[in-house]
């Protein structure tokens, strides 16, 4: 498969597994975590499922387009490691979704990165919280959820915190 065949797939499951996040999530309350801004694709897509204000940006620095970049107060900067950690007295209430794009194009590096970040964003997610994600995440209290129509096993990941 070409790289752009390869990136139109991962696009699409990304946008159906954000979607279906989205329709199960329908009248619950609490933020929404973004992990990865990149260039704002994932965050403008989300203020179309999710209240604006409800959505909490994580990433290293912003290099995103000026229209797709929150507000200070919504955007964290910094390490995810250690701005998960103290995260919760920021975003003010534990969490109904979480977006993981943590990718970094080596596989090692990725999965050894949402073992790391998994023990942290646990404590920021409410009890039936979805998290979706491009890597795995092995948490005894998460739940694999079915993947929408369409979307490969290993392509995209939707978990339910129990």
């Amino acid at each position: 498969m070409s790289r752009l065949n390869s990136f139109i797939r991962r696009m699409s499951a990304q946008r159906d597994c954000l979607n279906t996040a989205a329709e199960l999530l329908e009248g619950k309350n609490g933020p929404v975590l973004e992990f990865g801004l990149g260039n704002g694709r994932t965050y403008d897509h989300l203020r179309s499922l999710f209240n604006a204000s409800d959505i909490y940006v994580f990433d290293r620095h912003v290099k995103a387009h000026p229209d797709c970049i929150p507000d200070d107060h919504h955007m964290i900067l910094g390490d995810i490691l250690e701005t998960l950690p103290v995260a919760l007295s920021r975003i003010g209430g534990l969490a109904k979704f979480a977006h993981c794009d943590i990718g970094t194009g080596d596989k090692a590096s990725s999965v050894a990165l949402a073992r790391k970040m998994g023990e942290y964003l646990n404590g920021l997610l409410q009890e039936g919280a979805l998290i979706a994600s491009d890597q795995p995440f092995d948490m005894d209290n998460w739940t694999a959820c079915p993947l929408p129509d369409g979307v490969a096993e290993g392509r995209y990941h939707i978990y339910r915190k129990n």
